[in-house]
């Protein structure tokens, strides 16, 4: 919540938290990228508190969090200033003064049409060569053994592993991953892809599963190191039939002649 009004953002904070909501509140602009790191399912916001550059700010925060949901309550203003809030990217608009719970039912609405937008999560494990990634449990494992990943190194993989056998470009990643658009010369998704491909090598020398297409990005595809194919066991060779026992010789009958 971004709002220096302290009566409505002290009412509000209270039904926050009898509601069980976790509420951070700042009186002046956030970087978005420190939006990005907080996780928020929702921003609750007064462009008042922003001044002459509010309207800039809302429309970079729209377009680096597009998953973000955004609710203005503020003053009064007018019909074009709500319909250029709503253009730049805003969910919602309230006008002050208005009832804390009528906010943040307005807030969860929001956050609620969000969450039906975004896709569903693997229900269970995704196998891929010896590696096992569990999205219950935000970590990868081989042969019951953890890679020890980062939260972002998981979400990495994760998302890499979503799109086995396509080739994702470094801006794209960027985007899933870290949630606003890549800066010029920014070399994170490298830099993390270093780092998975370490811990993958540790724990599953044999396999090779991040590949990279220079110039372009990366693509997920679980490869034999070596290039070589892993085959099932086949099944052992039937024994060979016994030989037939050869026949005994036929009998050979002799006629005795008498002379008459």
């Amino acid at each position: 919540m971004i709002d220096n009004d302290s009566g409505f953002v002290t009412v509000l904070a209270k039904r926050a938290e009898s509601a069980g909501w976790q509420l951070r509140v700042g009186a002046g602009a956030i970087p978005p990228q420190e939006l990005v790191a907080m996780k928020l399912n929702a921003l609750l916001l007064d462009p008042a508190v922003l001044g002459a550059d509010g309207d800039d700010y809302l429309a970079r925060v729209c377009a680096m969090l597009p998953d973000l949901g955004v609710v203005v309550c503020t003053g009064r203003s007018t019909v074009s200033q709500r319909v250029r809030g709503l253009r730049l990217g805003l969910d919602d608009w309230i006008t002050k003064p208005c009832h804390p719970e009528e906010a943040m039912a307005r807030v969860e609405a929001v956050s609620r049409r969000h969450r039906r937008g975004r896709p569903q999560p693997e229900s269970g494990p995704v196998t891929a060569g010896e590696l096992e990634i569990r999205a219950d449990r935000f970590q990868a494992f081989v042969g019951g053994a953890s890679l020890d990943l980062t939260r972002r190194e998981f979400e990495l993989l994760q998302l890499l592993a979503g799109a086995a056998g396509q080739v994702l470009e470094r801006e794209a990643i960027y985007q899933r991953v870290w949630g606003y658009a890549m800066a010029h010369g920014d070399r994170s998704v490298d830099v993390f892809i270093r780092k998975l491909r370490q811990k993958l090598e540790k724990r599953s020398p044999g396999w090779g599963y991040i590949h990279t297409h220079f110039g372009v990005g990366y693509r997920f595809d679980p490869e034999p190191v070596g290039g070589g194919v892993v085959e099932a066991p086949r099944p052992p060779a039937p024994a060979p039939a016994p030989e037939a026992a050869p026949e005994p010789p036929s009998p050979v009958v002799h006629s005795a002649f008498t002379a008459g």
